[in-house]
Order: C-alpha cells, then structure tokens, then sequence
C-alpha cells in the first residue's frame, strides 16, 4: 500500500512539473537572427536594464511573430516564477468589459450607478447619474482619486459613490478604485467573478492555468491591481493583443474591441491613454503599466511584445527607452546570420543573475550569536523575535511572529539558497483584505555575507511576488540595531532595535 502511494504522489508530482514546463514553455522559441533581431542588440538590452539604477530586473522577454527570441530571469527568478502585476492588471480588466460588451451583457453607455443600487447615496447627483461604464474605461469618473480610501474603509463602492462628482467624461484622472468598479460591473452582469469570467473567456483557451487575483472585502477582484500571473502569460496577452484578439485561429476578443483599447480615447498630461492602456511615445506602441515596472509592450509595426517585470524606483521611462532606442532600431525585416553573438546572448541568459551580498563568508560573532534568540521592538512586519543559526557558508533565520507561527529563511554565502514559506510577503500597498484570493506558498531566496566583524548582512527575495529585503544586523553585546530596507520604498530604511536572549 506504502509503495502505491509513493508511486502516486511520484506520479503526481511529475504530472504537477510537466504542467508548470508546458506552461511556460508554450510559446514556440526562435533566435532573434532568424526573426531579424542582431542578437548583439538584445544582449545591450540585457546589459542596460539590469544596470538600470535603482532597479531589480525580475524577468524580461522578446517575442517577434509571435515567437520568444530571448528572455532572461536573473537568478534567484524562474520563469515558472507568479509576479504581482499592479496596474498592469487594468488592461485584462479592459478585455472582460469588452468581452462582456459582446456578450450582450453590458453597453459603455450604460450608467455606473444602476448597477449599485444598494451602494448609493442618499441624494444622487445629476453628474454620478450620467457617469457611464465608458467614463470608468478612460479614467474621466469625474470622481477625485482617493489613494488612502482602500486601505481604511472596506465597502469601497459605497465610499467612492459618495464622493463629489464633477462631470464625468471630461477630466482624466488616473484612480484603480475606477477599475475596480469595472471588475465589480462584470461580477454583476455575468455572475462570475472576474477571474472566472477571464479563465472560461480568454486563459483557459490561451492555456493560462496559473493565475490568481485578490479579492477586496466586498468579494470582487481587485481589479485596478492583484492580478498574479506568470511572465510568459503576459507575453501570451501581449501576443493576443497584438493579434487583434485573435489566438491560434480562434478570435477570442473582438477586434474591434482591441482597436477601441489601443486608441488614444484621452489626453493627459504625459502619455495618452486608450481603454486602461497607456500610449507610448514611440509611434503606434501601447503598453499595459504596473507600479514598480511591470510592463506589456505591444509595438505593433515591428511585430514585437517585450514584458518586462521588475521592481523600481524609477518611473520607468529609462526601461521604455531602452527598448524604443536600444533594441528597435536594430529590428529588420530579413533573417540575419547567427553569429558568436548569439552564443554569447545564450551564456548571458543562462547566467544572468542578481548580485549577492558582499563580504566575507564568516566572523568571530557568528560563534556569540549562533542559536541566540533576538527579541525586536514592534515592527511592521510582525516579527516578535529572530534566530539566527550559522552553518558552513549558510545562515538559517528563524522567524517568530506576533502570533508565535514561526518559519525558516535560509542564506547561502555568494549562492541563493531557497526556502518556502507560508507567511506572506511585504507588501508596498496596504488595502484592507489584502493577498485575500493570493494562496502560497511563498518562495523565498537568500545572500549573506559579513562586510564587517559585527555586522551581518542578509538579502532577502520573494521570488514569487515582487518584495525583496535588505537586513543589516549590527551587533553591540546584547544589543543588536537590524536596519531594514525594502526595495520599493525609498530612503535609508527602517532601525529595529533587538535585545538578545540567554
């Protein structure tokens, strides 16, 4: 019986692998020569994003006729790897309103407020009467954007409505509460979630299984962000858009519908902006725009999607030029000969990485401190104490929270060593049911070195949500001052302040 019950979760588990292959293997691979890319200009590309300062390059991908011709993911990243996509999550909202316009279900014309008859006011404004599905679409509510709202109130709806309302239609005014609104209409109009309505819709016919997306307190998909997927499923969005909606023969979003969301429908202050797209300032390209830099470039009179994932502190521009300067110029329309730069494209791609912590691999402290339980302050990130345990080019790092669950980081000297945790990452946005809808289990990659005798430094990767850690211990007998820097927040970091335990 033992013996079958091996063989099945062996079974399974291979199963489990192949699928997770499949689906990001599934796009048909070329070399950029045989689709008219010098592999040297994909290589500068490379080179140039990942010294992009401020910034940590997560996962970049080139397609060309709708084949990947390069794509790096800087180690500790995996392509099998779910990223949090921000605002990039908007432009799939975008296609499940226009998949529900041709439905029958829905019209743009269609008044915001008659959906949400349990969620208005007491007295309805003339504007909130007139704002429809389209204004939602362009950003132009006529509602001022409130930031703090979903982080302190959880019936969102009622909130938003309740808002002054200038005449909507007119004024562009970028809010994700906007979209959420959106995502909560298709929820009503077709009785399934968002999600649901995108899987039975566009991801299961794409072959996009590994998808998930928060869920606000009211039990609609975030919409305006939370969308957790995979980078070779945005290539596959990208491609569809690309495509005019058509995939592998089957037209599973009306064209005309990616017509009306890649066209300028309102002006801004910086870029265009279509149906919850963003015009870029190289002609004719359009891109689905996520904090941090998560990017879907479709540029359509070179045939391309370029997704890009990452996490900066940049606005991102430097990235987008990179790609509009660096790359597109050398595009043309011949096959090219493979030369050595290809292979040095496919070494570059195989050993790409991120940088480990500097310093030495050991220090007279780690024998003081090894085992040593250090209690912190309070802190935002919930932890009630840390362990630190040294092994031979290895830190282990028991983590106590506040409410005594506890879990195991791991740090590998000048290597990433992996560890897979329940607990949830940190997080740079705060809403109220946040990572509702998001399952782990989280995988985290560590680095440690020691720059100095008493000081301990450890980088920590969520390499499967878009978080990263920078923690410096700095030991002084029973004290220890742990700084922390998270890599979406500017500014020298955080002090947490330890005392450690007999």
């Amino acid at each position: 019986m033992r013996n079958k019950i091996v063989s099945f979760l062996s079974l399974f588990c291979l199963l489990y692998s192949f699928t997770l292959s499949a689906q990001v293997n599934e796009l048909p691979r070329s070399t950029p020569e045989a689709e008219g890319i010098p592999s040297q200009a994909v290589t500068a590309l490379f080179d140039s994003l990942m010294l992009l300062p401020k910034t940590e390059i997560h996962s970049v991908m080139v397609l060309r006729y709708g084949k990947v011709v390069a794509e790096i993911y800087p180690a500790p990243f995996a392509p099998e790897y779910s990223h949090t996509m921000y605002s990039c999550s908007k432009t799939f909202v975008s296609a499940a309103v226009g998949l529900a316009v041709a439905d029958n279900r829905l019209r743009l014309t269609d008044r915001v407020a008659t959906f949400f008859p349990e969620s208005l006011p007491d007295t309805i404004s003339t504007n909130l009467a007139a704002m429809t599905v389209r204004d939602l679409l362009t950003m132009t509510s006529g509602i001022a954007a409130d930031w703090n709202m979903r982080n302190i109130c959880t019936d969102w709806i009622r909130t938003f409505l309740a808002k002054p309302v200038r005449e909507p239609g007119k004024q562009f005014e970028y809010d994700s509460i906007a979209t959420y609104l959106l995502s909560a209409i298709v929820q009503k109009v077709t009785g399934m979630t968002l999600l649901d309505y995108l899987k039975l819709k566009l991801f299961n016919p794409m072959n996009i299984m590994e998808v998930a997306w928060e869920i606000s307190p009211e039990g609609y998909n975030t919409g305006g962000w939370g969308l957790y997927i995979q980078s070779e499923s945005l290539a596959k969005f990208g491609q569809l858009l690309l495509n005019r909606g058509m995939w592998k023969g089957r037209q599973l979003l009306p064209a005309s519908w990616v017509e009306q969301m890649m066209t300028k429908q309102m002006s801004t202050l910086g870029d265009d902006y279509g149906y919850q797209m963003w015009l870029c300032e190289y002609p004719g390209a359009v891109r689905a725009d996520g904090a941090l830099g998560q990017y879907i470039l479709i540029i359509p009179d070179k045939d391309m999607v370029v997704v890009i994932t990452e996490c900066t502190r940049t606005n991102g521009r430097a990235q987008r030029r990179l790609v509009w300067n660096r790359l597109l110029p050398e595009v043309t329309d011949t096959p090219l000969k493979v030369g050595k730069a290809y292979g040095q494209l496919q070494k570059k791609q195989q050993s790409c990485r991120l940088p480990f912590v500097q310093g030495k691999t050991i220090s007279p402290e780690a024998q003081i401190y090894n085992g040593k339980r250090i209690t912190l302050e309070q802190n935002k990130f919930g932890w009630q104490s840390l362990t630190l345990n040294f092994k031979p080019r290895e830190v282990v790092m028991t983590v106590t929270e506040m409410n005594d669950n506890t879990y195991d980081l791991l740090f590998g000297y000048k290597q990433w060593q992996m560890a897979v945790i329940k607990a949830y990452p940190p997080y740079s946005i705060i809403p109220k049911g946040r990572f509702c809808g998001i399952e782990g289990p989280f995988r985290v990659a560590g680095s440690y070195a020691w720059p100095a005798s008493k000081t301990l430094e450890l980088k920590v990767h969520y390499v499967n949500w878009v978080s990263a850690l920078d923690l410096v211990f700095h030991f002084d007998g029973k004290n220890v001052a742990l700084t922390v820097q998270e890599n979406y927040s500017s500014g020298t970091g955080m002090i947490i302040k330890g005392k450690v335990c007999d």
